[in-house]
């Protein structure tokens, strides 16, 4: 049973960076791409970036997020990590790491198979 487990959350000021970390157990994800996502009090969940676990490693993102955030991988780890920079207060939410098989829309939560319990980033104005 594949698990995803989301690190690296806090309380930070408007400017900062903070970086995610979403460590994969369980099972192999060799075949995935592992997302990225947010929600915020009273929003929907909302896609942030992906990445393909192996091959080309094609990342992909959110127009809002360009620029700002950036997602890696460490094979030997087992982690995907979102580097986040230049933090608004509107960044606030529950941070997700999720895991879908290889193909398809990467940018849609539906067919994300595995989900992390989420991590909390707070950025105060």
């Amino acid at each position: 049973q594949g698990q995803l487990v989301e690190s690296g959350g806090g309380l930070v000021q408007a400017g900062d960076s903070l970086r995610l970390s979403c460590t994969a157990s369980g099972r192999s994800f060799s075949s995935y791409a592992i997302g990225w996502f947010r929600q915020a009090p009273g929003k929907e969940r909302e896609f942030l970036a992906a990445i393909v676990w192996s091959g080309g490693s094609s990342t992909y993102y959110a127009d809002s997020v360009k620029g700002r955030f950036t997602i890696s991988k460490d094979n030997a780890k087992n982690t995907v990590s979102l580097q986040m920079n230049s933090l608004k207060p509107e960044d606030t939410a529950v941070y997700y790491c999720a895991a879908k098989y290889y193909g398809g829309n990467y940018y849609n939560k539906v067919g994300y198979e595995y989900w992390g319990q989420g991590t909390q980033v707070t950025v105060s104005s």
